[in-house]
């Protein structure tokens, strides 16, 4: 796994696994990866995942059952937020890539339209 210098590796995971959570390869109620094993996986140091289970944790998003795992929030409003939200931040993010381009606010929905109609 190929990991971005300008922002923590733990923070990054938590950007994994929500995104694993949206997408829908991670489900309500299901159980994450052991520790040890995700860690085997990402090739990090096991403190980091378990600093990123904590991390969602605090955010809601995962619950610990201890003896049992980790697994993803069951509060389906908890997880149509975090889907709202990585949207909206993807969005931003489009819109700011875009403006640095030169197109205007109003512009951006056109060529959005423009695009889709094209298709791929």
């Amino acid at each position: 796994m190929n990991f971005d210098s300008g922002l923590p590796i733990y923070m990054q995971i938590v950007e994994i696994i929500k995104s694993r959570i949206v997408t829908g390869i991670l489900e309500s109620g299901e159980k994450l990866p052991s520790v040890r094993d995700l860690a085997t996986e990402l090739k990090v140091n096991p403190n980091t995942i378990q600093r990123s289970y904590a991390e969602l944790e605090r955010q809601n998003i995962v619950f610990t059952q201890r003896g049992m795992g980790t697994f993803v929030t069951e509060d389906i409003s908890i997880l149509e937020g975090l889907k709202d939200a990585m949207a909206r931040e993807k969005v931003l993010s489009f819109m700011e890539d875009m403006e640095r381009l030169g197109y205007t606010k109003d512009e951006i929905p056109d060529i959005i339209r423009k695009i889709a109609l094209e298709g791929k």
